[in-house]
């Protein structure tokens, strides 16, 4: 599904939204769900590393995110958690992580690994890798420590959601994919 923009020569790449639910998501992170008042940790409670610095507990107001996007961004030294206050409906575009080390930079034929600015090595997302994902209701999704994500994106003018992670994460650890300018794509949610 794709259509050619003669003005731009830009491929507007348009992905239906998977519904977020814990086995849909699994390779990515995890959709975490309301569970009872005094119920014990367990697997389907969010398994987060912030073992890197100081947590961010703090709620974003954001505005004017339509249900588009060209650049895809990951972090890689720390699980994020997103949600809607309000249980709002949300998308997010999503690529699994693809962190490697420098031995395998070295080792490996074939892959075209890139050193981020931040220090890590990544190989960057291929087109067909990424999905998109409809939130809705009261739950909040965790990523996975370097899975690629761009948004949240939503159809409201603006909307507030809570983020949890590491106090310098968008300083330090803040690798972007820029789709649009590498690849020639924009990806648009075809709702």
């Amino acid at each position: 599904m794709e259509s050619k923009n003669p003005k731009s020569e830009l491929t507007v790449m348009k992905l239906k939204p998977i519904e977020a639910t814990p086995e849909s998501f699994k390779e990515f992170g995890q959709v975490i769900e309301a569970s009872p008042d005094g119920e014990k940790f367990g697997p389907t409670d969010a398994q987060l590393d912030l073992s890197k610095g100081i947590p961010r507990f703090y709620i974003m107001n954001l505005q004017n995110r339509p249900l588009k996007f060209s650049t895809i961004t990951h972090h890689a030294s720390v699980t994020q958690c997103l949600g809607s206050i309000g249980g709002h409906v949300w998308y997010l575009g999503i690529a699994k992580p693809s962190l490697v080390d420098s031995e395998e930079v070295k080792n490996e034929k074939g892959k075209i690994a890139v050193q981020s600015r931040c220090g890590h090595f990544y190989v960057p997302p291929a087109i067909e890798d990424v999905r998109v994902f409809r939130i809705a209701g009261p739950k909040f999704i965790k990523l996975n420590r370097g899975t690629w994500h761009a948004g949240p994106l939503f159809k409201a003018d603006a909307m507030d959601f809570y983020n949890l992670e590491l106090s310098n994460t968008n300083v330090v650890d803040h690798t972007t994919h820029v789709f649009k300018k590498e690849n020639g794509v924009i990806f648009s949610i075809d709702e």
